[in-house]
């Protein structure tokens, strides 16, 4: 009987034992459950500051692509995904980590975090999940309301407003941050020059009483002590890169880019019309004039984004078309990620002047904004100086905006993301050619991606509703999002 009484013993703790085990093995020793908020930023700011994206060139009619329909630059786009969200669930850990160890800092930048992914969510499908969205833990909701884009919006001000005022340069350091070093006041500038983006942006709203966007505005330029902007070039968010396993340029090495990948031929025209020499810069000499200078613009040629891929490829074994310039594909590090910078905050106050929302001349703010651009590019002064006294470079009474918006657009090449797809949206600068026998859409300009396929099997009540609230026509790339209807 006692041996009986030991069998059982021994199988009931071996049980017991085996649950213990299976409960610790649930735990992956190899993905810690806790984290720094300083190493959870590092990761948040390279997700939000690589903003390399060749797709964003070929739907902007700067480069073009010769291997196949690439949908990007045919306009033949469909579903885009959520993928920002988990970005915002990392922000959301680095606020739960800031709270643990009592580091607040790290929370204010989850405000600007916060705002910047749900900005790039926004703009490219219009409402989406935004406060229902990011509850952690047991309150996580997976099927969360669309929020209205107006009301994104009105939470976006808000919180990058409070970002501002809650960071004290006097305060606690910043660690694990690759884009300031740390720098509070460079993070201000930012979260205030960001802030002008988004109102610019909302440039279709100046009625909404709601938003209210041209006093924002000036809030923001008129307080520089309490709303410091960036100041010049050395201020950039950017992502450096540096020859190292994983922090290459994203382009270093690219076949494609080496073999398929042209420069589209009215953004070279554009460039041989300004005589800009950033071309020279930014894109190599056609083959069939390799044996002209290097700064003749006659030298360079492009490829029609609208062409159909055969009318394109014979151009190509012609030799009429330039490449993008070598060192984005053989420089390791090339030249750094841009996500925000000084050039693109000049233009944006040249075109609030030229809208009526603040005083001051929209023609210093415009040439400082080429000449940030053309010092990032490196062209040196002598250039510039020749480049802003040109008479097609000056800025035209009552074609202002058109003048801005272009520059902004040049300034943008290979960079900064969607913006200069965004911006044409919003002012219909500079004209998207269409004409050609590859576009797709029927010769539309797509306005926005559609929703991705898993919300409709995950969260199908929600996403209808947001679908029949905004588009007649359902759920479709030319709908028009509530930031485009003027009020």
């Amino acid at each position: 009987m006692r041996k009986i009484y030991v069998v059982i013993y021994l199988l009931l703790f071996t049980a017991l034992a085996g649950c213990k085990k299976f409960e610790k093995f649930q735990t992956d020793p190899n993905k810690p459950t806790l984290a720094s908020p300083d190493l959870v930023l590092t990761n948040i700011e390279v997700a939000a500051f690589k903003e390399i994206d060749i797709a964003s060139a070929l739907a902007s009619r700067q480069m073009a692509y010769t291997d196949g329909v690439d949908n990007s630059q045919y306009y033949g786009w469909q579903r885009a995904g959520f993928g920002d969200y988990n970005n915002l669930r990392q922000v959301v850990q680095m606020e739960n980590e800031a709270t643990r160890v009592n580091k607040p800092v790290y929370m204010s930048l989850g405000k600007f975090f916060r705002a910047f992914f749900i900005m790039r969510l926004t703009l490219t499908f219009g409402d989406v999940p935004y406060s229902e969205a990011l509850k952690g833990g047991s309150d996580e909701n997976f099927t969360p309301a669309y929020d209205k884009q107006e009301d994104i919006f009105l939470q976006v001000l808000d919180q990058l407003k409070a970002a501002n005022n809650e960071l004290d340069e006097t305060g606690a350091s910043i660690q694990g941050d690759v884009i300031f070093g740390g720098s509070i006041k460079k993070w201000k500038q930012l979260i205030n020059s960001f802030s002008l983006r988004v109102l610019i942006t909302l440039s279709q709203k100046e009625g909404n009483t709601k938003l209210n966007v041209k006093q924002r505005f000036s809030e923001i330029l008129n307080n520089p002590t309490q709303y410091p902007l960036f100041t010049g070039n050395g201020d950039n968010a950017q992502l450096v890169f540096y020859d190292l396993q994983n922090n290459r340029y994203p382009y270093f090495n690219n076949n494609g880019l080496q073999t398929a990948y042209y420069m589209e031929e009215t953004f070279v025209n554009m460039l041989k019309g300004l005589k800009d020499p950033r071309l020279f810069r930014m894109a190599d000499k056609a083959p069939d004039h390799t044996n002209q200078a290097d700064d003749d613009f006659n030298a360079y040629g492009g490829i029609m984004g609208s062409a159909t891929i055969n009318e394109n490829s014979t151009r190509v074994a012609a030799g009429e078309a330039s490449k993008i310039d070598a060192r984005y594909y053989h420089d390791p590090v090339n030249e750094p990620s841009v996500s925000m910078g000084y050039a693109e905050l000049q233009f944006i106050l040249a075109e609030a002047v030229v809208r009526g929302w603040i005083s001051g001349s929209a023609d210093d703010f415009y040439k400082k904004g080429i000449q940030a651009s053309m010092e990032f590019y490196k062209i040196a002064p002598e250039g510039i100086t020749a480049y802003l006294a040109q008479p097609a470079v000056q800025l035209p009474k009552g074609g202002e905006l058109q003048a801005i918006i272009t520059q902004k657009y040049i300034g943008s090449f290979l960079n900064t993301g969607w913006l200069s797809f965004y911006e044409q949206r919003r002012t219909g600068f500079p004209v998207f050619d269409v004409s050609g026998g590859g576009v797709l859409n029927n010769k539309q300009i797509p306005k926005r991606w559609m929703y991705p396929e898993n919300e409709f099997d995950l969260n199908r009540n929600n996403v209808t509703a947001a679908i029949d609230r905004q588009f007649p026509a359902g759920d479709n790339i030319n709908g028009q999002m509530w930031l485009l209807i003027k009020e």
